[in-house]
């Protein structure tokens, strides 16, 4: 028996990868987190159980683990984009350690990736970002020391910021003097749904286009002088000067 961590990616159900897919349509006990993961993911599965664990809290949720464990049931866990980047895995992966209960992660499609396909943009251009930095706004709990969002703008290096949209303003503050007035900055709201929306700006004036749209939730934003950038050098990669393995 295995549990399976799944990355279902960012909604879209065909952004799933195959393996995940597999595993989903095979497993005789699923358990999903409802609140982002669309249930249209769930179609052609074969489970004897399927239970939205949003409802759920962190007890119920290793009870039913340790219940399918000791019935030898294979479980599809499922969660929303991939589950190493802010999927509360690490706190269910102890309990199965404890309870000597095996476990896989399957990596999936993340919010930024689909947010990125969206907004037609590569996220590190040759001599302006080589650098993402995945982050989150601090509001229920508080950011480890050196991580607050004023100690990593100072890079200018691409970001983006997971629930911030309804602190916005604050974010825009924090950013202004490391990233300039002028930076590109967007907002996208449930990436890949069939509902998706976005709105692109600047620091100076994506506040007002993102009350307009009425943005207060599942949203990511995404800063950074790659966004719409033209004007960049092309990479070595595919330079005609260079050589590598592939291209002596």
């Amino acid at each position: 028996m295995t549990v399976y961590f799944i990355g279902a990616g960012p909604g879209d159900p065909e952004l799933i990868t195959v393996k995940g897919q597999r595993l989903l349509r095979s497993c005789p006990v699923i358990l999903y987190a409802g609140s982002l993961v669309p249930e249209a993911l769930l179609e052609g599965h074969n489970a004897e159980l399927v239970v939205n664990t949003a409802e759920l809290h962190l007890e119920a949720i290793i009870q039913l683990l340790h219940e399918a464990h000791e019935k030898g049931q294979d479980v599809a866990r499922v969660h929303s984009g991939d589950p190493s980047l802010y999927g509360a895995i690490g706190e269910q992966i102890r309990h199965l350690r404890a309870l000597n209960i095996p476990f896989q992660i399957i990596p999936g499609v993340t919010a930024t990736a689909a947010c990125a396909a969206l907004l037609e943009s590569e996220l590190t251009l040759p001599g302006i970002s080589q650098t993402l930095i995945l982050t989150r706004y601090a509001t229920k709990s508080e950011m480890p020391d050196g991580e607050q969002l004023g100690d990593l703008a100072r890079h200018g290096a691409s970001m983006a910021i997971h629930l911030g949209v309804s602190h916005l303003s604050r974010i825009i503050a924090e950013l202004l003097p490391h990233y300039g007035s002028d930076c590109p900055i967007a907002v996208v709201h449930r990436a890949s749904w069939p509902d998706q929306d976005w709105v692109s700006g600047t620091l100076a004036d994506i506040e007002a286009k993102v009350q307009a749209k009425g943005f207060r939730r599942t949203a990511l934003i995404l800063i950074g002088r790659v966004l719409g950038a033209e004007q960049f050098a092309d990479s070595a990669l595919y330079h005609t000067d260079t050589q590598h393995l592939y291209r002596p």
